[in-house]
């Protein structure tokens, strides 16, 4: 059972314009925000890139491979970040005047993450000069070193957390490495890329760079829809500085001003391009390049944003949208095998449940093995590690957690005192992976566990919904559903709002065999609203229902060319 609490909306100390929407100034206010200047998302607002550490050295990099017209390869991440991070440095280099510039992502079967020695093997056959990592390379110790050994000059761009020690490439740009004052820890792998190619193309103005070689300045505004992209589907922090960075991009997208893949993958999912919004890229655009990473080879994702041409990019877009299709089927596959074991152990519902779960199966796919532990997590609202098989006695583990656990951490800890146990893992504070012996799997999972144990008390495994409080019946509307949408952008860190309340039932009905239609009457408003509760089924609910409990986001359906106020149910109860 999910519990409701409404949100702390800051005292007076916030100064908001006084022409805005009293609800939306409540929102805000429970969002931290305590200033208009946070609300404003003109890109003269960025946080500048000179307070990013190495970008210096970085720039005198990349300044080299293009005097000397080296051959510059990226090696990116096999995920929606790694893909528009890889498109992204591609795309502004080649228009930079970079005669001699490709991309390479490992495939994560064979080569699994980041820089490593082999992937260093498979560069080779291309002969860089240069590799730049993006989304990737802060912890590729021994890859960077291979690419050294081979006098491969190395430049990393990345935003994961590093270990103790960092690798001796030729320069390091990440916000989250040790000593670097830049005050956005947030940047997804795109946001450090682009911050790069802005100091770069700084640096080629004060020289006359564009005028000596005869080419046009780009327009790195023209790239926004690419880092929206995947800075939302990294599920990084929308701070204020990430915030400019999607809403600009999302602006640019609307506007059609965005390249070919993004319109034939919005096309192919049957979204109207002018309407798209930060969920969009969440869960529509960045599923689909997600599932070429997780079942086949990321290339073709990355080939999708690449193209300039829309029948190509049609034709790859609509392989995405089959990939995803696939990797839907096999995920709910997965998620049936993980709660029957949990059933026949009799754990969901039991006080024995281990506070950090571990579930391995033999038969598991080692590329949807996180959306498996994002679901449970869900479910069972405590962090999650889905292990599958990898090969030589391995098994490869994707984690998933919750509020008051940083899961990178935990797993540090785990390493530290079982140094033998981990062969290698990284991450994020919500988000991890690693990789251990098959045969250490129960004692991985009860070292897991007591570490989980030391940081969570039984009070943070309830799954909790933050509302922002009850809206009165005459605001339930299309203008504030309207207002809403444009309000954000909205995502982790800075979420959409969610209001809860007691509704009459007009009607119900269950649709597509596992949604709950509902047509209810708000408090004071004699008017009806639409809702929808996705995967959800009344058949345990009483045959007369007369009211119920939302927790709610307010909408807009478009159906038919009318748009309508629909309340998109985050839970429900009758009472």
């Amino acid at each position: 059972m999910s519990l409701i609490k409404r949100r702390d909306v800051l005292g007076n100390s916030v100064e908001l314009p006084a022409g805005l929407h009293p609800i939306l100034k409540r929102i805000y206010a429970a969002r931290h925000v305590t200033d208009a200047i946070e609300l404003e998302h003109t890109l003269n607002r960025l946080q500048p890139f000179h307070l990013l550490k190495g970008i210096e050295s970085a720039v005198e990099i990349l300044i080299e491979a293009l005097q000397k017209q080296q051959r510059i390869l990226v090696v990116g991440d096999f995920d929606a970040d790694g893909a528009t991070s890889s498109a992204l440095a591609v795309r502004v280099l080649r228009a930079m005047g970079a005669g001699h510039v490709d991309f390479l992502v490992p495939n994560r079967f064979e080569y699994g993450y980041g820089l490593t020695p082999e992937i260093v093997a498979v560069a080779l056959q291309r002969q860089p000069d240069l590799i730049i990592t993006v989304d990737n390379g802060i912890s590729s110790l021994e890859g960077v070193a291979a690419a050294k050994a081979s006098n491969i000059k190395v430049l990393i761009t990345d935003h994961h957390l590093p270990a103790e020690s960092l690798p001796v490439a030729d320069a390091i740009v990440n916000p989250n490495q040790p000593g670097d004052t830049f005050p956005s820890k947030n940047l997804a792998g795109v946001g450090v890329i682009f911050y790069v190619m802005m100091a770069l193309r700084a640096a080629l103005r004060e020289r006359d760079w564009f005028v000596q070689q005869g080419i046009k300045e780009p327009n790195l505004a023209s790239y926004l829809d690419l880092l929206a992209l995947g800075t939302v589907a990294d599920v990084v922090p929308l701070d204020h500085n990430n915030r400019i960075l999607v809403a600009q991009g999302l602006a640019r997208i609307r506007a059609g001003e965005c390249c070919v893949g993004i319109k034939a993958i919005l096309e192919t999912a049957g979204r109207k391009i002018e309407n798209i919004s930060s969920s969009d890229m969440g869960f529509c655009v960045g599923p689909r390049l997600n599932a070429a990473g997780r079942l086949e080879d990321m290339s073709i994702g990355i080939a999708c944003l690449l193209s300039d041409d829309m029948n190509e990019a049609r034709l790859l877009a609509k392989q995405l949208d089959q990939l995803n299709h696939d990797r839907r089927v096999i995920e709910q596959d997965m998620r049936e095998q993980a709660f029957a074991y949990l059933d026949a152990l009799q754990m969901e519902e039991d006080d024995d449940l281990p506070v950090g779960l571990c579930l391995y199966n033999d038969e598991w796919h080692e590329g949807v093995i996180g959306i498996l532990a994002s679901r449970v997590k869900d479910k069972l609202h405590r962090p999650v590690i889905a292990f599958a098989p990898s090969g030589e006695g391995t098994i490869k583990g994707s984690a998933r957690s919750i509020k008051g656990l940083h899961i990178r951490d935990a797993l540090d800890s785990v390493a530290a005192k079982h140094p033998q146990l981990i062969h290698k893992f990284g991450g994020h504070a919500m988000a991890a992976g690693m990789t251990i012996n098959e045969d250490k799997f129960d004692i991985f999972a009860a070292a897991f566990n007591m570490e989980v144990a030391r940081h969570l008390s039984p009070e943070d495994l309830h799954g909790t919904i933050y509302s922002d409080g009850e809206l009165p019946g005459q605001d339930i509307n299309l203008q504030l559903a309207e207002s809403l949408r444009k309000a954000g952008p909205w995502g982790q860190g800075f979420p959409e709002p969610v209001f809860d309340g007691v509704f009459e039932v007009v009607n119900r009905r269950i649709v597509g065999e596992k949604h709950l239609k509902l047509l209810l009457r708000p408090p004071g408003n004699s008017d009806t609203v639409d809702a929808i509760a996705f995967n959800t089924v009344d058949t345990e609910w009483p045959t007369e229902v007369a009211q119920v409990q939302l927790a709610y986001r307010l909408d807009v359906n478009e159906f038919n060319h009318q748009r309508n106020t629909q309340l998109i149910v985050e839970h429900v109860e009758p009472l």
